[in-house]
């Protein structure tokens, strides 16, 4: 039975090869997944470990909002007295004080900020060359107006030694200096992962970045002989107390890691659902590839019965020809994941200049997922097929190969329960179910594909017949249509594999319109502005406008009313939070349309705040209520609650008074300006106006209002650009799958075709004929999966329309219109190669065919 089993496989080799390819590209991209985060969780490890090769102890205060930790992103600082009471203790061979923090922003030659993929340009005090930095060309600054920069800045913004550079500081103040020093880190590296430096003298680094004198962020400790770093970190925590955080070298290239890995998680899970998408349609593929060679076959298992196989066997010989196709698959598909994993990863860390890539690896989890989902997919998509196999009876070697389609009423029952459980499910977590909530709307979400899958057999016959009308003005069409309506079951499962691709891009783009749409009508609606003032975010700083800009701006006559916010993160009541805060209150009111629900709106004073309606009812706040909010910078404060502005889709959430946003915000400059020119007035004009006073700052410029619409949708189309790309996967094996169906189907055809032959069918049109079943076919699945898929996006459209402020339903037309008519060109590719198959068959050898 085992040597019958491989002769049977070896002998179809097409069949076995187009099965393998499907197990090859659903393992493949679970596979590369795990293969891509492995390798960019070690070049991090790696990274990290030689950053902090050569420290032995850091020092930094606590941040007032995140309480732990220390690093460039932390603004903290201590006066100079702390290092030196870190130099007498006991252990210490060596502290030095320094400024190292992101937001030195270095102005290319174009007026442009100079950025980089890492989103980190940093600004330091110059303290010396040691074993981690040393000076490739030039010297150290000696005055307030001399920098030193890293030779990856140089080669980046095309700056040399002795040339002048424009700085934008943490201050925001910029200045012009004169670079005097380029350098390289160990191994001469020009950069470690593309950030740009630059080291300014003490002084001045003090003053700019940390807007104070004789003040350090961090302190590096170098240890005396015989002293190991953990002694030396617990002698300085002892004497320095809570307030600061005190690690190991060790200690801070695990956290580092750490944080990155929590990242490429998140980033993990994102890829393995579209792999979980890529395996289910592969499912599909491999169910309708067994079920139609166990149709084949039925003469020949009914000889092997009648020769004296029981019924195990022959479910075992089918289960082993699965196992064979899934273990052969799950190799190449784990090889090929391993390529596209380490492509990935050094296309990833190409990007950042300096870092070089982790060794190739091979991931226990990848090698392990590989083939559980490749053995196990193959073996559970050919199990129902194996068990129909077994109950081939003796009998049935005498008669005709071709089996009876059964009667779909179970399958139509299963499909409509799974329907309603998944359409429960998905309704239930869309309302709000605790923790259960993600599990709830994904398993709804997938237990409405393959019910609909299972549904799909009952309206085959009438929808591939309607839609088969479009292509059969010609016999040879008449016949596609009929051929791709006879086996509904066969049918159904081909077009279920595209139908599940369609149905998610379709739902996805439904949801990504509609916020677009329901973003830009708020924006209509809701904002009483002409222009709007702001700049694109590339690193934790933010763009802002100067005080001086701002009153120049305000200057202009043309100007009716100017308001100006910022935003800052902060803690209230122990928890993590945001605050808003407009300069003029009175402004911000009127050009964002908010009215008074309860109390004053449109003017406060330091220690007050007011809320939206919606964000009061969610945290039980009433007037003359008080919370306690610990700001970036200066000691926790209390703010009574002075008004409750009414529902608005904009404007919402807490704003205090900008005095308290002054002392406490790390940058208490506005991030946003919104103007209102005059009646009459030219918002052309006006627009050219401000970005004239703006030319000093290259961070922002002002946009109309449609240019700032159509700035703030780009991030959806880019990520339904991302989201279908990801899906191509999918969609590919949804392809195969039509390619292997209709080459299996000609081949169950085979004396058919040879009879069409002969009573006077040409070659083309032979060809016609398969290539519109094929068309039909993918045509059926592709307004199945838009049907689904628009059906899908608008359910959540509706249920989250209050969580996210969606407005109506929108659908994506112009990409539902685009996805129908790509789907009518992949079907005629899809036809190619088993239409060719059919027109050379020799005719004669076709109607003696058995």
């Amino acid at each position: 039975m085992l040597r019958a089993t491989l002769k049977s496989l070896l002998a179809r080799k097409l069949r076995l090869t187009l099965s393998t390819v499907a197990v090859v590209l659903s393992v493949m991209f679970v596979s590369g997944s795990l293969v891509l985060t492995d390798t960019l969780g070690r070049t991090f490890d790696n990274l990290f470990a030689n950053i902090y090769t050569y420290t032995d102890v850091e020092v930094s205060a606590k941040s007032q909002i995140q309480q732990q930790g220390n690093g460039p992103g932390n603004s903290s600082t201590f006066p100079a007295s702390t290092v030196d009471r870190v130099a007498k203790l006991d252990g210490v061979a060596k502290a030095t004080g320094q400024v190292f923090l992101n937001g030195a922003m270095p102005v290319g030659r174009n007026n442009k900020i100079v950025i980089n993929q890492s989103g980190q340009q940093f600004g330091a005090n110059w303290v010396g060359e040691d074993q981690f930095v040393k000076l490739a060309e030039g010297r150290a600054p000696s005055a307030d107006d001399e920098v030193v920069i890293n030779k990856g800045l140089s080669k980046a913004a095309n700056y040399k030694l002795g040339d002048s550079m424009d700085v934008i500081t943490r201050d925001r103040e910029r200045s012009t200096y004169k670079i005097v020093g380029l350098t390289q880190y160990t191994g001469g590296r020009d950069s470690m992962v593309g950030e740009s430096t630059v080291f300014f003298t003490t002084a001045k680094a003090q003053k700019s970045m940390l807007g104070a004198t004789d003040e350090f962020n961090t302190i590096d400790v170098k240890a005396a002989p015989g002293v190991s770093d953990e002694q030396l970190r617990d002698t300085i925590k002892a004497e320095l107390g809570d307030g600061f955080v005190v690690q190991t070298g060790k200690e801070l290239s695990e956290e580092s890691g750490e944080a990155i890995k929590n990242v490429l998680k998140y980033f993990n899970y994102v890829l393995l659902g579209f792999g979980a998408v890529a395996l289910l349609v592969g499912v599909f593929l491999i169910l309708n590839t067994f079920s139609i060679i166990v149709a084949q076959r039925t003469k020949e298992l009914a000889l092997l019965r009648a020769m004296g196989a029981a019924r195990g066997q022959v479910l075992r010989s089918v289960l082993l020809e699965a196992v064979i196709i899934g273990v052969v698959g799950s190799v190449f598909g784990f090889l090929v994941g391993l390529g596209l994993g380490a492509a990935g990863a050094f296309l990833f860390v190409g990007l950042a200049d300096g870092a070089q890539v982790a060794g190739l690896g091979f991931p226990v989890s990848a090698i392990v997922a590989s083939f559980v989902i490749g053995i196990g997919v193959t073996m559970i998509a050919a199990l129902m097929p194996a068990i129909k196999a077994s109950r081939v009876a003796p009998i049935a070697a005498m008669h005709e190969s071709a089996t009876p389609d059964r009667p779909l009423t179970r399958l139509t029952v299963t499909g409509t329960v799974i329907t309603a459980a998944a359409i429960g499910a998905l309704v239930w977590g869309l309302a709000g179910a605790g923790d259960a909530t993600l599990a709830l709307v994904f398993g709804g979400v997938l237990g409405i594909l393959i019910g609909v899958a299972l549904l799909t057999p009952i309206v085959s016959r009438p929808l591939v017949a309607g839609l088969g009308s479009l292509f059969s003005w010609t016999v040879p069409g008449k016949l596609g249509r009929r051929n791709s309506a006879r086996n509904p079951r066969r049918t159904a499962i081909t077009a279920g594999a595209v139908m599940i691709g369609i149905a998610i891009v379709t739902a996805i783009s439904t949801i990504f319109t509609s916020l677009s749409t329901a973003l830009g009508d708020t924006v209509a609606k809701d904002l009483q502005a002409d222009l709007v003032v702001l700049g694109q975010q590339t690193s934790e700083i933010p763009p802002v406008v100067t005080p001086q800009e701002l009153q120049r701006i305000t200057a202009l006559p043309e100007a009716k009313t100017v308001a100006a916010f910022t935003v800052d993160a902060v803690q209230i009541d122990g928890k993590p939070d945001y605050v808003l805060s407009y300069l003029d209150p009175a402004a911000g009111v009127s050009v964002l349309k908010l009215k008074a629900d309860q109390g004053r709106i449109d003017r406060l004073e330091q220690g007050e705040f007011t809320v939206d309606k919606k964000t009061a009812e969610n945290r039980k706040l009433k007037l003359g209520d008080t919370i306690d909010v610990t700001f970036a910078k200066g000691p926790q404060k209390t703010l009574k609650l002075v008004g409750i502005t009414a529902e608005s889709a904009i404007g919402g959430g807490i704003v205090i008074d900008y005095a308290d946003a002054q002392t406490g915000f790390a940058f208490p400059q506005p991030w946003q300006v919104y103007v209102a020119v005059q009646d009459g007035a030219s918002v052309t004009t006006v627009k050219a106006a401000v970005n004239d006073i703006l030319e000093d700052n290259p961070q922002v410029q002002a946009y109309t209002k449609d240019e700032y619409v159509k700035s703030s949708q780009q991030s959806f189309n880019i990520a339904l650009v991302i989201v279908q790309v990801l899906l191509l996967i999918a969609l590919a094996i949804s392809v195969l799958g039509v390619i292997n169906t209709l080459l299996l189907s000609v081949i169950e055809r085979t004396r058919e075709l040879g009879m069409l032959r002969a009573v006077g069918l040409r070659r083309s049109q032979t060809w016609l004929m398969v290539t519109t079943e094929s068309v039909v076919i993918t045509v059926f699945g592709t307004v199945l999966g838009l049907a689904v898929g628009v059906g899908l996006g608008a359910a959540i459209v509706t249920a989250l329309k209050d969580v996210l402020g969606f407005g109506a339903v929108t659908l994506p037309w112009g990409l539902m219109i685009a996805y129908f008519l790509a789907s009518m060109v992949v079907g005629g590719v899809a036809g190619l190669i088993p239409s060719i198959r059919a027109v050379r068959l020799n005719v004669l050898g076709a109607i003696s065919y058995e």
